[in-house]
């Protein structure tokens, strides 16, 4: 079985045309992108500096790595499949594919991310599962905290709803 190549014999392939100087040419983006590089990898040594004679530096390095693993092989395609879920491929007759708005489903991913965010960092008191330390520490109950979180989640979505709806509309091209 043989196939036909992209791009017929002898024929240069297509090269797309980078915007920028000879640094945004050579180095591949912005200066802007290695300056925010270099500050998080200063960022990281810093914390690495800080934790290097700390006791529990080897469970911190489990957790970091039991981290980068879970997101990798369980939230990453869990992610990857929402996102496939929200951009179904939908052909027409002719086999040619309606134009789609790339930036519509980012009135879904952003309020998404924001909340899992915010339950990532506050999920032992959303959960209640740090009760008694908590108390001891605060005097305070978590009795609030599910409650505002899905408060907090579900004005995320709203907000994102009217600023879909008011946003100006722009042509579509046939």
């Amino acid at each position: 079985m043989t196939t036909t190549p992209a791009t017929p014999p002898g024929t240069a392939e297509p090269t797309v045309a980078r915007a920028g100087g000879p640094f945004t040419r050579r180095y591949g983006a912005g200066p802007t992108h290695l300056l925010v590089l270099l500050g998080c990898f200063a960022l990281t040594l810093a914390a690495a500096l800080h934790v290097r004679h700390d006791p529990l530096r080897l469970r911190y390095a489990a957790w970091f790595l039991g981290a980068a693993l879970a997101h990798d092989l369980i939230l990453f395609p869990a992610y990857a499949l929402a996102d496939k879920a929200l951009h179904p491929r939908r052909t027409r007759p002719g086999g040619t594919r309606p134009h789609r708005d790339p930036g519509t489903v980012n009135y879904l991913r952003v309020p998404a991310l924001l909340s899992g965010l915010l339950l990532l960092l506050f999920a032992p008191v959303i959960l209640r599962r740090s009760e008694p330390a908590y108390a001891a520490a605060s005097d305070l109950n978590q009795q609030p905290y599910l409650t505002h979180w899905l408060l907090l989640t579900t004005a995320l979505f709203l907000t994102s709803a009217l600023i879909y709806l008011l946003r100006p509309r722009r042509a579509r091209p046939a």
